[in-house]
């Protein structure tokens, strides 16, 4: 094992909360990621140039930095390269936070945000996260692991310092496009989501698809409703899919509106009636393009026992 020191720099000058950024949402728990709440680290694996996939784990370290460590042989500097880079893009260290922190300074509600939360973790590749997200429409959560478990046992690439089918890289998408129709029936059990995965891997491996430009394509470049509707467009991907996607790329004009955060807002808001989504985006309309985040941040901040309920 190899450790490195990572600087918790945000580009704002706005701190970096290294710890409610491993937590900010549950793809932190589905693998090749996984979440240790007890040693507050968060492991995943990555691909690399020209070698065998790594096993890297993230936990805090000294003021101010974050400890990278690469497990398995002594890495070269390409793959010491790689994996701090890796680090990097999972925990959004170039998102420049400060903006929305100078709203919500003044929002009883959200005022301790401003310590460091609000970077969403993100998987290193777009479209791991699109078909993890697809994964989980309308089913429980236990479903979501199931199928995106069966994905990475059978279908990634074993990881140097791994220990086990669920630390294989996620597989690519020529791997999800050769696996047989069969596959996603009887092993990954995916339903009618089979088909869209599919479909999806196969856009991707012939180059129809670039879900992979949309990291580095500036909100004018490709503005949030083009986006949107690029996403929406996706089989398998709706409203509710296509807001958790544009948070995994920072792009936070959506809400998540789901049959979870819809009574989760209504319970943290002490409101006794159902409330109306209307009702919820107009509680979060001042914050603009940072909509989605706060009503996020609001439902989530129950999730680290260091806030008030």
């Amino acid at each position: 094992m190899t450790s490195i020191r990572l600087a918790l720099r945000a580009p704002g000058g706005e701190p970096v909360d290294l710890w409610r950024t491993l937590i900010s949402h549950g793809f932190a728990g589905l693998a090749p990621t996984a979440l240790d709440e007890e040693r507050r680290t968060l492991a995943l694996t990555i691909r690399v140039p020209r070698g065998r996939p790594r096993r890297i784990r993230i936990s805090e370290g000294t003021k101010g930095f974050a400890r990278l460590d690469v497990l398995g042989p002594r890495p070269g500097p390409n793959v010491l390269k790689a994996a701090r880079a890796a680090a990097d893009h999972v925990l959004r260290l170039d998102q420049d936070l400060s903006p929305f922190y100078l709203q919500a300074k003044d929002d009883p509600d959200l005022a301790w945000v401003t310590a460091g939360a609000g970077r969403m973790l993100r998987s290193p590749t777009v479209f791991e996260d699109v078909v993890k997200t697809i994964c989980t429409t309308n089913c429980a959560w236990g479903a979501t692991v199931r199928m995106v478990s069966a994905l990475v046992m059978h279908l990634g690439d074993p990881a140097l310092g791994g220990d086990g089918p669920l630390t294989n890289a996620f597989p690519t998408p020529a791997a999800m496009a050769a696996a047989p129709e069969s596959f996603y029936r009887d092993v990954v059990r995916a339903g009618y989501r089979g088909a869209y995965l599919i479909a999806l891997a196969r856009a991707v491996d012939d180059g129809s698809l670039d879900l992979e430009s949309w990291t580095s394509a500036s909100p004018d470049a490709l503005p949030d409703p083009e986006l949107e509707t690029a996403l929406l467009a996706i089989p398998g991907v709706g409203p509710y899919a296509a807001a958790h996607i544009m948070m995994t790329l920072g792009r936070h004009s959506r809400l998540i509106l789901d049959s979870w955060t819809r009574p989760t807002y209504a319970r943290l808001g002490k409101r006794r009636a159902p409330v109306s989504d209307r009702q919820i985006e107009r509680r979060f309309r001042r914050y603009g393009d940072f909509a989605g985040l706060a009503f996020w941040l609001f439902v989530t901040r129950d999730w680290d026992e260091r806030q008030p309920i």
